[in-house]
């Protein structure tokens, strides 16, 4: 019988992958076994397992470090995996993020954290900070902002009432789909979502589904079950969550945007550390800060001026109701810099004297933007 016909050289080729495999494996579990050595170096210190800023300048120095042929976004891919593995062997992890599974926050979650971690669906934003200020999940993932829609008020109203701080922060890429059962447009009558994507598709919806009657639920992926079970439905959502449902896609890239991303924040319980254990007060890092002043012409801008007068760009500033006391309000902002840096104590100490409460709720190296091409859904 005639050999089958061999690509000149594939054999050798494969068998110097099977070596390369081989030594990347043994390099892995090297790699692992280093990594549980540090995470025994810190239970004797902090606990503390997830090191935003290590893991952003670990990042970063690989990309600018790559040769090539692989592409930069897919080694930072693939190292995200690496980090994740690595964190669940110091330390399993649960993560408490807005459920059920199929949300847009899960899948947020997963790109940024990786799919070693153990990650927890909530009913509510309630029900994450509230579990991890008391310690029954060791981090949450919430959305604090749309870049078409805006704030998540709700969010900023609960840092004020839980006792957690921000441990980093991420952007994803959002693209939303119309998912149904139904074949055709003409036959959509009901679009159920949550209310960010219903609100970030505004306009392709009342120029493609002007009849159709919208319908804000507490998820995207209670929403696509909801018009799974329902004639005449449809859901704004992750695509994928049409084949784990048996529905199909009426259309892609809903959103009334294309530059449509989401800002979300890794929560964790405590109050933010007194004195950076970086002390580099870099360019890319930011601030968050919760404060009140008096009730009187020219407060506000007091604190504005400090920020000034110190040469720190201020880049949010949100305003919410103070609970309990009307006409009140706690105002939330981003700044450019690290609090915590010992050489920022005298833009602390001129906050104070203009403040009648300061709380500083997290440090953190500036988010990556994750543009993952599975992400294509709302909330």
């Amino acid at each position: 019988m005639a050999e089958p016909f061999q690509i000149p050289g594939l054999a050798d080729l494969r068998r110097q992958i099977d070596d390369v495999d081989s030594q990347l494996l043994e390099l892995l579990n090297r790699r692992a076994g280093l990594s549980v050595a540090v995470g025994q170096a810190k239970r004797q210190v902090s606990g503390k397992v997830f090191d935003p800023a290590r893991e952003a300048r670990l990042l970063e120095g690989l990309a600018k470090r790559n040769p090539g042929p692989l592409k930069t976004e897919h080694i930072l891919s693939i190292w995200r995996a690496v980090l994740s593995a690595s964190r669940s062997l110091q330390k399993p992890c649960a993560v408490a993020y807005l459920g059920p599974e199929g949300t847009f926050s899960y899948f947020a979650a997963m790109d940024f954290l990786g799919e070693s971690m153990t990650f927890v669906p909530c009913r509510d934003f309630h029900e994450i900070f509230r579990g991890v200020s008391l310690g029954q999940f060791d981090a949450g993932v919430i959305p604090l902002e749309n870049s078409i829609h805006g704030t998540i008020t709700q969010s900023f109203d609960l840092f004020s009432q839980y006792e957690v701080n921000i441990q980093a922060e991420f952007y994803s890429r959002i693209a939303n789909s119309l998912l149904s059962r139904e074949t055709s447009l003409d036959n959509v009558k009901t679009v159920y979502s949550h209310a960010q994507p219903l609100g970030q598709c505004a306009t392709w919806l009342r120029a493609h589904l002007p009849g159709a009657r919208l319908v804000s639920v507490d998820s995207t992926a209670a929403a696509a079950w909801k018009a799974s079970q329902e004639a005449g439905a449809a859901s704004i959502g992750h695509r994928s969550m049409a084949e784990k449902l048996g529905m199909g896609s009426l259309a892609d890239n809903i959103q009334d945007d294309a530059a449509n991303w989401t800002r979300f924040v890794l929560i964790r319980a405590g109050e933010v550390p007194a004195g950076s254990p970086h002390e580099t007060d870099a360019d890319n890092f930011k601030s968050s800060l919760l404060f009140t002043v008096k009730n009187k012409a020219g407060t506000l801008c007091d604190v504005l001026n400090v920020f000034s007068a110190h040469k720190v760009n201020m880049t949010k500033l949100e305003s919410r109701p103070l609970k309990g006391r009307c006409w009140d309000y706690i105002f939330f902002a981003d700044v450019e810099c690290d609090l915590t840096a010992s050489r920022r104590a005298d833009l602390i100490r001129d906050l104070a004297a203009c403040c009648t409460s300061l709380r500083v709720l997290g440090c953190y190296p500036e988010g990556p933007r994750l543009d993952s091409t599975a992400n294509t859904t709302g909330f």
